[in-house]
């Protein structure tokens, strides 16, 4: 059986790994394919330690995204209700619906906080009343908003 050999990726490799990881691949994988391409390099002990680092600092990143992403949580759900007005047809059933692009400008309009419509989970809102929305803010952190649909 041939040895393996450590390659750190340049480049993110699918089922292999994301950039800076470090790999162990047959040597020919490496030779042929990931060190021609820009794909991957040698692993030294420098090289190693550069890696462990970048590694580092991405875990210290993602660290400060999650801190910033719960004080946007906690600005959020003391918002209070965020109102929404829409026509009214017979027993309070609104006309339309109520999207994620709607609730994302009354977000933005009443607090000045950017928030990706793609982020925001509705329940199906047929009727007046108070509905509770999720607006995912990070991967980890999911804030829950009240969403109140008033007649026009």
């Amino acid at each position: 059986m041939a040895k393996r050999v450590q390659l750190v990726l340049n480049k993110d490799v699918s089922k292999l790994g994301k950039a800076g990881d470090v790999v162990e691949v047959a040597p020919g994988y490496a030779r042929n394919y990931l060190v021609p391409q820009g794909m991957g390099f040698k692993a030294t002990p420098g090289i190693l330690k550069q890696a462990e680092r970048r590694r580092e600092e991405e875990r210290l990143r993602q660290l400060e995204l999650k801190q910033q992403a719960e004080v946007r949580k906690t600005a959020l759900q003391s918002a209070g209700p965020f109102i929404i007005s829409k026509q009214v047809g017979e027993a309070d059933a609104i006309f339309g619906t109520v999207t994620n692009q709607e609730v994302a400008e009354l977000i933005f309009n009443s607090t000045s906080q950017e928030v990706d419509r793609r982020g925001i989970t509705l329940p199906e809102i047929r009727q007046t009343g108070t509905y509770k929305a999720e607006i995912k803010l990070h991967a980890e952190v999911t804030a829950e908003v009240d969403i109140q649909v008033v007649p026009m």
